[in-house]
C-alpha cells in the first residue's frame, strides 16, 4: 500500500517520532512519502525517507502567523498546588483553553498553500493510508479529500481530546461552538468533504504514549513502543570511555533551540551542578553559553545522540520533551524534569511525563522553569543520585516499555485497518478506487 506521512514543519523532533514507523512500513514493502514544508526536506532525506515538499518554506509560514495578529494565551491564575497535574489541565475553562490552542497555534500549522499542495499531491498519488502528526490536522483533511484511511500518531499528551471531553461534560447548556469544528469544517468543505469527528481524532490513533503517563483515553488506539531516534549523528570519541564519576546529562532537547520557548536558563542549570562530585555532559549551543562561565565538572557539546550517551549516565535533567524522555526510558535512566512555564507546556507532554515518572519513583518533577532555583535542582539531583530506588524504578519502566509492540509489529494491524477504512472513505470522497 501507499502511505503518506505528514509531520509538523517547525521542529525535527516531531519527524523523529514518526521515523521508526515510516521505516517499519517501508521495510514491510510499502511505499512511503513524508510531506512537510521544504525547511525539513534535508532532515527527512537524511533520515532515509522520501520527502514531499508542500507549501511555502517555514519563513513564509512564520510571516503568515505574524500577519494574523494572534496573541499568545495569557498565563492562567496562580496554581493551587506546587506540582501541576496534567489531569487538571483546562479545569477552569476548557473551551477557552481549546480555543486558544486552535487559534494561536494549531491553525498556523495548516496554512492555505500547504494544505492546497498537500491535497493536490494526495489526489494525484492516491495513498491508501495517511498518518499525521497529532498537531498536523491537514493530514486528516487531505485523507478525506483523496479517500484514504487516516490515523493520528501521538507525539505527546492527547490534549485536544482532553479539552473537548472536559468542555462537553462541563457546564450544562454551554452553547459555545466547538473550536475544532469551527476551524476544520470550512477547510473540509473547500474540498467537498463534510465534518465528522474523524477529522479531529483520526479513524484511529497510533498511541506512542507510555501507560504510566496520564491519558484522556478516547477513540480507538493502537499502542506502539516508541523507539529512540535522535537523527543522523556521530558519537564524540571522548565519550566512549566509562566515566570515573557519576555522569549526569543536562539537556533542553533539540526542539528548544533558538530561544523561542519558555525553558529553564542554562545559567540556572549549570549553577545547580557546579559543586557536585559528578561529571556533567551538557548539550548547549554556543549561543546558549554566551556570557556564561562553565563549571570545572561540565563538558558541553552542541549535539550528542542521547540514545548513545544516556546508557552511561546516572541521571538526566531535561525539559520533558517526548524524544528526550523516550531516550532516557529506553536506557533505564532516572529523569529530573524541568518543564517550561506551565502556561506554555501544559498541553503537549512534559507535565504528564513529569507526573508519571514521579508517581512511579523513576524520576522527579523538579519545578517549572519560572519556579526553578539552582538550589532546588541541586537538592533533587543529589536525592536521585544517592537513592538507588530511582534507578531500580527506571529499569522497571524500561522493561515495561519492552513489552509494547514495536513499529514493525503493528504494521499488520495498520494494513487491516487501512483495508477496512479506505474503501468506504474513497466512496464518501467521490474518488474512484
Amino acid at each position: 500500500m501507499r502511505v503518506l506521512i505528514l509531520t509538523l514543519p517547525m521542529v525535527k523532533s516531531h519527524l523523529y517520532v514518526l521515523a521508526p514507523l515510516a521505516w517499519a512500513l517501508r521495510s514491510a514493502g510499502h511505499e512511503v512519502r513524508v510531506a512537510c514544508q521544504s525547511d525539513l526536506t534535508d532532515a527527512i532525506t537524511a533520515a532515509g525517507l522520501t520527502a514531499v515538499p508542500v507549501g511555502v518554506p517555514m519563513s513564509g509560514a512564520a510571516e503568515e502567523v505574524a500577519s494574523t495578529g494572534s496573541e499568545a494565551a495569557p498565563p492562567p491564575r496562580p496554581l493551587s498546588t506546587s506540582t501541576p497535574l496534567q489531569a487538571d489541565y483546562g479545569g477552569d475553562d476548557p473551551w477557552a483553553e481549546l480555543d486558544s490552542a486552535v487559534n494561536n497555534f494549531l491553525r498556523h500549522c495548516c496554512p492555505d498553500q500547504m494544505l492546497d499542495d498537500l491535497v493536490g499531491f494526495a489526489r494525484s498519488w492516491r495513498p491508501d493510508l495517511v498518518l499525521w502528526d497529532w498537531m498536523t490536522y491537514a493530514g486528516a483533511i487531505a485523507a478525506r479529500a483523496c479517500g484514504a484511511a487516516h490515523a493520528r500518531v501521538l507525539g505527546g499528551t492527547d490534549a485536544v481530546v482532553q479539552l473537548r471531553e472536559a468542555w462537553r461534560s462541563g457546564v450544562p447548556g454551554d452553547t459555545r461552538q466547538d473550536p475544532m469544528r469551527a476551524w476544520l469544517e470550512p477547510l473540509l468543505d473547500r474540498y467537498g468533504c463534510a465534518f465528522t469527528e474523524e477529522a479531529v481524532t483520526g479513524q484511529w490513533t497510533v498511541d506512542t504514549q507510555p501507560e504510566w503517563a496520564w491519558s484522556p483515553g478516547g477513540p480507538r488506539r493502537v499502542p506502539v513502543r516508541q523507539l529512540a531516534y535522535n537523527g543522523p549523528s556521530a558519537v564524540p570519541r571522548d565519550l566512549e570511555a566509562p566515566p570515573e564519576r557519576p555522569r549526569v546529562c543536562v539537556t533542553m532537547g533539540g526542539s528548544q533551540r533558538g530561544g523561542t520557548y519558555s525553558e529553564a536558563s542554562p545559567a540556572a542549570l549549570l549553577e545547580a551542578v557546579a559543586d557536585l562530585d559528578v561529571e556533567v555532559i551538557a548539550t548547549f549551543t554556543a549561543a546558549d553559553l554566551r556570557g556564561h562561565t562553565l563549571p570545572d565538572n561540565v563538558r558541553t557539546y552542541d549535539y550528542v545522540p542521547l540514545s548513545v550517551l544516556l546508557p552511561s549516565c546516572a541521571a538526566v535533567v531535561h525539559h520533558g520533551g517526548f524524544g528526550t524522555m523516550v531516550s532516557a526510558l529506553e536506557s533505564g535512566v532516572p529523569q529530573l524534569v524541568v518543564p517550561g512555564e506551565f502556561w506554555s507546556n501544559k498541553w503537549y507532554g512534559p507535565v504528564a511525563y513529569a507526573n508519571g515518572l514521579q508517581e512511579r519513583g523513576a524520576g522527579v518533577y523538579v519545578a517549572d522553569s519560572d519556579r526553578l532555583t539552582p538550589d532546588l535542582l541541586r537538592t533533587r539531583l543529589k536525592e536521585v543520585l544517592d537513592n538507588p530506588s530511582y534507578r531500580e524504578a527506571a529499569e522497571l519502566l524500561r522493561l515495561e516499555a519492552l513489552g509494547r509492540p514495536t513499529p514493525s509489529a503493528i504494521v499488520p494491524t495498520l494494513e487491516k485497518l487501512t483495508a477496512a477504512h479506505s474503501t468506504a472513505a474513497r466512496s464518501l470522497s467521490g474518488v474512484p478506487r
